[in-house]
């Protein structure tokens, strides 16, 4: 009857034991995942800013009538803060234009104007 008390003790001080592990894991790994959402949702909000200035960019160009926007990309590098405009279009009238209302929509990002002109 001891023998079994005994081997209960044991078996019951052995679970506890597991648990704190098993608490100690967990609460590791929420941490590791905390850890993990914070840098995606750093990613992600980098993701999303660099599309709306693209996109912000890309329609001040297009509702320009005096530029010919149909053949310029707008790329924007948000870590960077950097917007980059890349095609042709058909006079340096054009390119500098386009490139003074990308400077004048991108407030706080430098502009490359990699505009070449073809007419």
């Amino acid at each position: 009857m001891i023998a079994i008390n005994v081997l209960g003790a044991l078996a019951i001080f052995a679970l506890t034991a597991a648990c704190g592990n098993t608490a100690d894991g967990a609460k590791k790994d929420a941490e590791n995942a905390a850890e993990k959402t914070a840098e995606a949702a750093s990613t992600t909000g980098s993701a999303v800013g660099g599309a709306l200035e693209t996109g912000q960019v890309k329609s001040a160009i297009m509702a320009d009538t005096r530029v010919d926007a149909g053949d310029i990309n707008v790329d924007t590098d948000e870590d960077k803060k950097t917007v980059t405009l890349k095609g042709t279009v058909k006079t340096d009238a054009e390119r500098v234009l386009a490139g003074e209302i990308a400077i004048a929509k991108a407030v706080g990002y430098s502009v490359k104007n990699d505009l070449t002109v073809k007419p």
